[in-house]
């Protein structure tokens, strides 16, 4: 059996979109980057804690947990989720006119080993306005979103130019769970 470990809806939504058969199991893991930890490092180690967390509280001998974990990164600084809109205004100030890289990294691990893989899109936003920052900050979405924005929502409208995977940018890169998930028997040709 697959337990996903994340209250992420969209990492539900993704794998049910894709037809994968699974539970949630509920984690707590700090999010804080050590000290000298690379991003990758960084998102790496967050995903697979949550799947290693998912696995000790499951007791099933065959089970399977899908740790994930996305950030945005902008020279060599993680930028996590909001802490209010002056925060979120200031992340989309930053990411304004630039491109950022969005790492996400997938871990599968079982009582028998662990796998990962690991997806890295670059993305460009348009130079933004403050009118136009306040107004996507009042649609609710920058809160909860790694970097203040949601590229499946109005967050679109930010994104001048994705080379990557959108997946990956949503939280989790569909390509590389997939490749996981079949390489281990838990998701079918």
């Amino acid at each position: 059996m697959l337990y996903l470990a994340s209250q992420s809806p969209r990492r539900r939504q993704l794998l049910e979109q894709i037809g994968v058969d699974f539970r949630v199991v509920d984690v707590d893991i700090p999010e804080q980057r050590a000290l000298a930890e690379s991003p990758r490092e960084y998102v790496s180690r967050v995903a697979r804690e949550k799947a290693l967390a998912g696995l000790a509280a499951i007791r099933e001998p065959r089970a399977f947990v899908l740790g994930a974990d996305t950030e945005v990164v902008l020279d060599d600084e993680v930028f996590g989720k909001p802490a209010d809109a002056a925060d979120a205004a200031g992340m989309l100030r930053r990411l304004s006119a630039r491109v950022h890289e969005v790492i996400s990294i997938v871990w599968l691990v079982g009582r028998d080993g662990e796998w990962t893989d690991t997806s890295v899109s670059r993305v460009r936003m348009p130079e933004l306005d403050d009118a136009a920052i306040a107004a996507y900050i009042a649609t609710g979405e920058a809160f909860g979103k790694a970097g203040a924005y949601a590229i499946q929502g109005h967050g679109a409208t930010l994104i001048e130019h994705l080379d990557g995977s959108h997946s990956g940018v949503m939280g989790l890169p569909v390509f590389e769970t997939v490749r996981l998930l079949r390489a281990h028997g838990l998701m079918g040709a």
